[in-house]
């Protein structure tokens, strides 16, 4: 892994939020075809960032099929992606510091790794990606593996470093970061933050005093943008400027409850309801945002479920990451899968 430093004169940094954060877009139907490419055009006109747009899967099935499709198993598997131009999911292992390409076509893993815990990846529009690793941006070259920071951020909290990042309808990085458990159950409260990480490079702090900043996403309108503090246990709206990329007014939209334990990763479907991974609790809930219910569960084999997305032909796919680091043997015997990858299928019937 070769490494280096970005700076603004020569590496210019466009994100392709391929449906920017694979739930919104896809196969282009006819019914909404129209509106996709109004989208499309509108993001090309902002700060040199393209999204690719199209409908994400219909959410709710009598005929739920899940299957294990990565069966490599991750440490602490995160931040799947769907990459429409290669075929394949991007995600990476947190705590095994690498980046993993799972191809749809080939079904082989390739990874590259990483000098330190890498917690996000983001898709740039020309090929390669943008990652946080430690408590930098940077860049990832698929084929050298090298890896340029772009910017170091929280240098004065060693303890510190990212977690959840997506890419937003301008191509701005949202990413934050989390304070590390000191022990086992142990960790300084409220260390953490949400940045954005703008094409020119720049980077502006957007929340401040976060404990575990995870799962993110906007509406369907652009006006909304979603986020998880996992230590709240809950999933918070904030109004959302798409032209500035700036967020304000929290307001709960839902409260997990005990048996769905901690809130982890989340996307959002093509009917604008939000898909929340549940880790500990063993599935994927999906809560409408403007109800603040939940209106279905997906149970899943393995008990730490970490972030889902959707993908595959026409994004008709939902993928699951999943963890087995914090289990013990006895726990690791009755949860083969734990660790695995999983495609969650049949969300074509609506109820």
């Amino acid at each position: 892994m070769a490494s280096g430093k970005a700076g603004t004169r020569d590496i210019k940094m466009v994100l392709c939020a391929e449906r920017y954060d694979a739930c919104h877009s896809g196969g282009y139907e006819e019914s909404v075809g129209e509106e996709a490419e109004r989208h499309k055009e509108m993001v090309q006109n902002g700060l040199g960032a393209e999204l690719c747009w199209g409908p994400g899967a219909p959410a709710m099935s009598s005929s739920i099929r899940i299957e294990s499709v990565v069966k490599e198993k991750n440490r602490m598997g995160e931040c799947p992606v769907w990459e429409e131009r290669e075929n394949a999911l991007i995600y990476v292992d947190i705590n095994s510091q690498k980046v993993c390409r799972w191809s749809a076509v080939s079904h082989e893993v390739q990874c590259v790794s990483v000098d330190a815990r890498v917690s996000s990846v983001a898709l740039r529009q020309h090929g390669g990606y943008v990652i946080t690793l430690g408590t930098r941006f940077a860049f990832l070259d698929w084929d050298s593996q090298k890896v340029t920071t772009i910017l170091e951020l929280e240098q004065d909290k060693p303890n510190n470093r990212f977690n959840d990042g997506k890419v937003d309808p301008k191509g701005r990085y949202f990413a934050g970061t989390m304070a590390e458990e000191t022990a086992p159950g142990v960790r300084a409260r409220r260390q953490g933050a949400l940045y954005t990480l703008f094409p020119d490079l720049s980077v502006i702090k957007q929340l401040d005093q976060v404990d575990i900043s995870n799962g993110l996403d906007w509406s369907l309108d652009h006006r909304t943008f979603f986020h998880i503090d996992s230590l709240a246990y809950a999933v918070h709206a904030f109004s959302y400027d798409v032209h500035t990329g700036r967020i304000a007014c929290p307001r709960l939209v839902y409260h997990l409850e005990e048996e769905e334990h901690m809130p982890d990763g989340m996307c959002i479907d093509v009917e604008g309801k939000l898909w929340v991974a549940c880790i500990d609790g063993g599935r994927v809930i999906r809560v409408d945002p403007e109800t603040g219910k939940r209106i279905q569960t997906v149970r899943l084999p393995a008990s730490r479920i970490t972030s889902c997305c959707f993908g595959g032909k026409d994004y008709a796919e939902m993928y699951v990451t999943s963890a087995y680091d914090g289990l013990d043997e006895a726990t690791l015997a009755k949860e083969p899968q734990a660790g695995d990858i999983f495609k969650v299928m049949g969300f074509e019937i609506l109820l």
